[in-house]
């Protein structure tokens, strides 16, 4: 009863006209018979009935139609939902092997070199590098091959050259005893170059290495150069050229680590080597034209050359000690050189 009810009040207009035209219609036709125009009009309200009666049958065939488009469409979107969860769950897998990937990549951040290895990497880090990063013990490969080549192949395409170099800072006993007596621990004989690791041997090398820096500059000007003197050292080597970071440690004969400029290791170094060349103390090179050097520097010279930039030398160095320094800086022996 409840859905005639429901029915009824739905097509309550089609079933008053239907009734209505029944009606006048059946009237009409038996009253008025004899008249024609009556006969038109009660077969034109017959007409209606039957419109109506097509408006109904219509509408109760739409009915489940409707009805089952509605149910549809609320499947529809059920399924959409359930499908944007899906497709959601999916991005986040993907995300998830896109992570994944690039750990993947990451896990190869560092490549490991045998000793052998070492110096033809530092040479290929050498051939188009713009600038150079180093921090370490006293430079020695910086001064016998770095810094004079990569000079050179700058000077023969006439561009800049950027150099950081942070070493230990000759002035400070103390720090140099400690890398010295570290370098005897590790081998307590001569090494690559014939020389044991001594006190004296560590100051002069430190200072070897400014000495070097002051007279490349004063030949190459647009060598950007900086050096930083560190009170603390390190056991290891980093060499930081535009292609990648060569980590070593004080054996060459060791095994060496290899990042390349597209990892993302390679960013983190830089940024550590400039952090800590920022804390070291400064050697003020551009005070360096204030006393020039000599293709090759007398005693004088170089005295007065750390006179200028401020960086002392040991009081009881004699003149033999000068000349070794001197030596040292222009005419270093490769550490990596095979006997």
């Amino acid at each position: 009863m409840g859905r005639f009810a429901n029915w009824l009040g739905k097509n309550a207009d089609a079933v008053i006209a239907l009734v209505l035209a029944i009606v006048v219609a059946v009237i009409g036709l038996g009253v008025q018979l004899e008249n024609e125009a009556e006969i038109t009009n009660s077969a034109i309200l017959a007409v209606i009935g039957l419109l109506a009666t097509s408006v109904l049958r219509d509408r109760g065939r739409r009915a489940p139609v409707e009805a089952e488009v509605r149910d549809t469409l609320r499947a529809s979107s059920t399924t959409l939902d359930d499908l944007s969860g899906r497709l959601t769950h999916i991005e986040g897998f993907e995300n998830v092997l896109s992570d994944t990937k690039r750990a993947l990549d990451e896990s190869t951040v560092v490549r490991v070199i045998n000793g052998a290895q070492v110096a033809q990497v530092l040479e290929e880090a050498r051939r188009d590098t713009d600038r150079w990063f180093f921090k370490g013990g006293t430079g020695t490969y910086i001064r016998a091959r770095t810094l004079p080549e990569c000079v050179a192949t700058a000077r023969r395409e006439r561009r800049t050259l950027l150099f950081r170099l942070e070493i230990l800072d000759p002035t400070d006993v103390e720090v140099c005893e400690a890398y010295a007596r570290h370098r005897r621990s590790v081998s307590d004989g001569p090494d690559a170059t014939g020389e044991p690791w001594t006190l004296e041997r560590t100051r002069k090398e430190a200072y070897a290495t400014i000495l070097a820096a002051c007279w490349h500059k004063q030949r190459f000007a647009m060598l950007d150069i900086d050096i930083g003197l560190a009170r603390t050292m390190t056991t290891l080597r980093y060499d930081l050229a535009a292609s990648r970071v060569v980590v070593t440690r004080d054996d060459p004969r060791g095994e060496a680590l290899v990042v390349d400029s597209t990892k993302f290791y390679y960013g983190w170094v830089s940024a550590e080597l400039q952090t800590s060349l920022d804390q070291a103390r400064r050697v003020p090179i551009e005070q360096a034209r204030l006393a020039p050097l000599d293709d090759e520097p007398t005693v004088e010279e170089a005295r007065k050359l750390f006179e200028v930039i401020g960086i002392d030398l040991a009081r009881h160095y004699t003149d033999r000690d000068v000349i070794e320094i001197i030596r040292k800086a222009l005419r270093a022996k490769d550490p990596y050189e095979r006997p």
